[in-house]
């Protein structure tokens, strides 16, 4: 089943995000991709709090990541796009596990994530 997993800020320089970020909500990094592509930020229990990720920062350029099992990515893609996502480009297989970037009905962008 497909759980809340992240929100997701786009940023063009993740580092200055990073600090910013890590600054006004007293969080600390605890996962990096791909040296500045994807960065975690957690509170001081350890808890997975925002995600940082490179791309083109506009008005409204965060997303929801969504996160479930790895045996369940599949038919959890299915099931979101029959309710009405619709997915924005093919699957991705990573080191870390499975991406599909989709948009609700609206446009709004999310995430559906099976991490390893």
């Amino acid at each position: 089943m497909t759980r809340f997993d992240l929100v997701t800020i786009d940023a063009p320089d993740t580092e200055s995000a990073v600090r910013f970020w890590s600054a006004v909500a007293d969080l600390h990094e605890v996962e990096r991709e791909d040296v500045d592509r994807w960065i975690v930020l957690a509170d001081a229990a350890g808890q997975r709090r925002l995600g940082i990720q490179r791309g083109p920062a506009r008005l409204g350029s965060m997303h929801l990541d969504l996160a479930c099992e790895v045996d369940e990515f599949d038919g959890e893609l299915t099931r979101v796009v029959a309710l009405g996502a619709r997915l924005l480009a093919p699957p991705r297989h990573e080191p870390y596990g499975s991406i599909a970037n989709l948009c609700d009905p609206d446009g709004n962008l999310f995430d559906l994530c099976a991490y390893h």
